[in-house]
């Protein structure tokens, strides 16, 4: 029977979705919305009309069986079918957190899980000065992994942007798989994270942001994706120099610092928000002149928030045999480099606790152009991704 629907599952994708289908698409999975109808017109289909009872149990079977990818495409696939079909995977799969998976493009958006780790690694392009963020698959340090996201550097005068996205061949604010960027100061100590959604409800635009009438009723607002910032990463000068490992800290102004605690909860989000691109194909995208606009926006949304995650890079020790600086990566890293780190919650008031001794990330060279990154909760692989990336931007003061 579950050998049946797949084979049904198949040709009824192929035969109403063609080359366009992706599995990472978020028309696909994850909206509700107008350009929804283009895959809701099998719901009529006989795959949307099989008893709802009959259809859960199948759906919970395949879920079960087909956990690692890439087999695990064919959970994205059955929510693909129609809106029934992906309501009940959207109810049987668990977000990250509970489950430890990546399944949807959201959960690159969603908090690691708490008890574990979620293994990734990361492959950088000197050439296209673009970085690629892969989900392992096996053990090996470096294998061919399932992409979760990508990033391109783009140098700017003041300071450098780094592009990020779902989609490898699609890394432009403009585009539909754009969900953030990472801004840094001219001396490259400074970072600031922006995310392409609203990092909580109630946040209202700045009254200096203006509007764009496009129609008689209609009114867009100049506002480009990626006004939010969600974290702020700065590096300080070393007494050491280049002999000792760099000094970071990260505000992650939308998580709680209670999030680490027991028992304690860090910003969900369930839906990849919607581009104006897709709302309102036939109108013009109306963009920011300046970064000015967008830079006092973010300012002005996020302002930094008592009681916000500290995170600082864990400590080495100063290794006698080696005469170097170490830190124990059980394994995930084999090649000395001031990139890596590990960082770990800063205690606002008080002794540190055990919570403040868990490794939240670590990042760490392997290869010429290759690098581990591990990360739990509360930060999700989007955050951690860009803090990895302030990493390779050039040091100037430090």
């Amino acid at each position: 029977m579950e050998d049946t629907i797949n084979k049904g599952l198949k040709k009824g994708i192929e035969y109403k979705i063609g080359r366009k289908w992706r599995s990472w698409s978020r028309r696909v999975v994850h909206q509700d919305n107008c350009h929804m109808m283009r895959i809701d017109g099998m719901e009529q289909s006989c795959w949307a009309n099989m008893p709802p009872e009959l259809l859960r149990e199948v759906l919970i079977k395949l879920e079960n069986s087909e956990s690692e990818w890439p087999k695990r495409s064919n959970v994205i696939n059955c929510a693909g079918v129609c809106k029934s079909w992906r309501d009940i995977m959207k109810e049987i799969v668990k977000i990250p957190e509970l489950s430890g998976k990546i399944t949807f493009p959201i959960s690159v958006k969603q908090p690691g899980p708490r008890e574990d780790v979620i293994k990734c690694f990361i492959k950088r392009n000197r050439t296209m000065q673009t970085y690629h963020l892969y989900l392992s698959v096996t053990d090996a340090l470096a294998d061919n992994g399932k992409l979760l996201l990508a990033a391109r550097k783009c140098r700017q005068t003041t300071c450098n942007d780094y592009i990020i996205s779902l989609q490898a061949n699609e890394m432009s604010k403009g585009c539909s798989a754009y969900v953030g960027k990472l801004r840094s100061n001219f001396l490259g100590t400074k970072f600031t994270v922006f995310d392409s959604q609203l990092p909580q409800s109630g946040v209202k635009m700045m009254k200096s942001c203006s509007a764009k009438i496009s129609g008689p009723n209609q009114v867009l607002p100049r506002v480009s994706a990626g006004n939010y910032a969600v974290a702020h990463i700065s590096y300080e000068m070393n007494v050491l120099g280049s002999r000792g490992p760099r000094k970071m800290l990260c505000v992650m102004d939308t998580i709680p610092d209670s999030a680490i605690r027991l028992g304690g909860v860090a910003p969900t989000p369930t839906e990849l928000p919607i581009s104006r691109s897709e709302l309102f194909p036939m109108l013009p995208l109306f963009r920011s002149k300046s970064n000015h606009v967008e830079d006092n926006l973010s300012t002005a949304l996020t302002s930094p928030t008592p009681g916000s995650l500290i995170l600082k890079n864990k400590s080495p020790r100063w290794h006698e045999q080696l005469q170097c600086w170490c830190l124990n990566f059980h394994g995930r890293v084999t090649v000395a480099s001031v990139k890596n780190f590990q960082l770990v919650a800063s205690p606002e008031d008080g002794p540190p606790g055990p919570e403040h001794e868990k490794v939240v990330l670590q990042f760490g060279k392997v290869g010429k152009d290759v690098f581990t990154m591990d990360y739990c909760y509360p930060i999700s692989a989007y955050q951690a991704f860009a803090i990895c990336l302030s990493s390779f931007d050039t040091k100037i003061a430090c």
